[in-house]
């Protein structure tokens, strides 16, 4: 429902900052707060024509934050109605998602900080050139990729482990004169590791990357099975963790573990679950279902991701207490099961699982989040912000798992139910539509000979 004028009455407001609940009044207007005021307190002069939601007591979160996405219009409605307002888009292609990245500030859809297309190394972990990824092997080629994300809209840059040391390098260097940040996954890296990413100037470490490799030189997730057999998956080596970690934080990097990637991956079958009116709609989706039931009867192909799922935690909880930056994302729809919207609840009860408060843990999808992104309009509720935000039924910091249970979604001051947004999830006929548009466009520019 869209209105100019909002008053949000009697509301037990979350204080990402400070990490107090305050019991108050707030006006919206035009899709921003403009006024929050001790609901103690008469607010005074209210426009006539402002609807008021008397929120009896309810909890107000910011609109979450989800920092690592593969992004598709089928399926961005329901990152909205899970309370993702906002989602980083660490790879895909900025012409396909131009409809969602122009929306209003107040669309049923998230707000998208996004990359283009994956740059990687040949002959590429996911295949052939496309809309959605690039192979490089020259300096010219490297260049001229940068510059041409950053033309087509790029918010950032994205490296992938199979680039050569020295191209990756390249990047980075281009990206900076252009005055793009670069991010890097090194999941599958073969000569690359965090330090030395970190070192080149990369200031996003995608799933906790690279620290493995910086551990055991000799393994990669190519490595022969003898490799693999000398590492004590269960217990990590927390000493050679920590020395990691601190290079990774004097080179001021921002890790976005996506715990729950591994953790999935690690539960295969008794995958985590979430039992919300949100997957019965998300059940529609037959190709999301049957890319994760593919995987999953692959399991080979899913082991060693999902053996790394201590090592994953132990990185993520040793670099949050060395005072690294660490944010929240889900890699939806990567793995298995890493469902839109509700995967993002699941990393944040990961954060508290490994040890985080129930606040650093919504920190993590909130203003840390937000701060990593220099955006100091989103993930704070406070007087000159954009109006994202959560209403929910119980209190988040008694438990992390009451994120879920959503009363309704404020999205630039529009309001949403769930069963609202999830209606305006797009049908497999408009889905197909849009996919046929974006290929002839796609297939129009000079994309395919690059």
């Amino acid at each position: 429902m869209e209105n100019s004028v909002l008053l949000l009455k009697n509301a037990n407001v979350i204080d990402v900052v400070t990490g107090k609940t305050i019991y108050s009044h707030l006006l919206i207007q035009n899709g921003f707060i403009t006024k929050i005021v001790s609901a103690l307190k008469p607010i005074g002069y209210i426009h006539k024509k402002a609807v008021i939601y008397d929120l009896k007591r309810r909890f107000v979160i910011p609109g979450l934050i989800d920092m690592h996405v593969h992004m598709k219009g089928d399926y961005a409605p329901i990152f909205t109605a899970s309370g993702v307002t906002t989602v980083r888009n660490t790879g895909g292609n900025i012409g396909e998602l131009k409809k969602i990245i122009n929306a209003s500030s107040g669309a049923p859809t998230p707000r998208i900080i996004s990359a283009d297309r994956i740059i990687d190394g040949p002959p590429g972990l996911w295949g052939e050139n496309s809309p959605w990824n690039i192979n490089i092997n020259d300096a010219c080629s490297a260049r001229a990729e940068v510059k041409r994300q950053v033309e087509a809209g790029a918010d950032f840059i994205k490296v992938y482990g199979w680039l050569k040391k020295e191209m990756m390098k390249i990047v980075v260097e281009e990206a900076k004169l252009l005055h793009k940040e670069v991010s890097c996954d090194l999941v599958h890296s073969i000569e690359v590791t965090a330090t030395e990413a970190a070192k080149m100037g990369i200031k996003w470490n995608e799933h906790a990357s690279g620290i493995i490799k910086n551990i055991f030189p000799n393994w990669t997730m190519q490595a022969d099975e003898n490799i693999w057999e000398t590492i004590d998956w269960k217990n990590p080596d927390m000493q050679k963790i920590i020395e990691v970690c601190k290079i990774l934080v004097e080179n001021k990097v921002v890790l976005c573990p996506t715990m729950v990637l591994y953790d999935q991956v690690n539960l295969m079958r008794n995958y985590w679950y979430p039992e919300e009116k949100i997957m019965n709609k998300l059940k529609e989706n037959a190709v999301l279902m049957q890319h994760w039931r593919r995987f999953i009867e692959n399991t080979s192909s899913l082991n060693s991701l999902g053996i790394q799922h201590t090592y994953n935690k132990a990185i993520t909880k040793a670099y949050f207490e060395l005072g690294g930056t660490v944010v929240a994302g889900s890699d939806t729809p990567a793995g298995i099961f890493t469902f839109p919207g509700m995967a993002l609840h699941r990393e944040l009860e990961l954060f508290v699982e490994i040890g985080l408060s129930e606040i650093d843990a919504l920190r993590t999808a909130t203003i840390k989040a937000a701060e990593a992104l220099d955006r100091q309009d989103i993930g704070v509720i406070q007087e000159g912000t954009i109006a994202d935000m959560v209403v929910l039924e119980k209190n988040p910091l008694k438990d992390i798992r009451n994120t879920k249970e959503i009363h309704f979604i404020i999205k630039g001051g529009t309001v949403y139910s769930q069963d609202d947004l999830l209606d305006k999830v797009p049908t497999e006929e408009n889905i197909k539509k849009s996919v046929e548009e974006f290929m002839n466009s796609f297939l129009d520019t000079n994309y395919k000979s690059s």
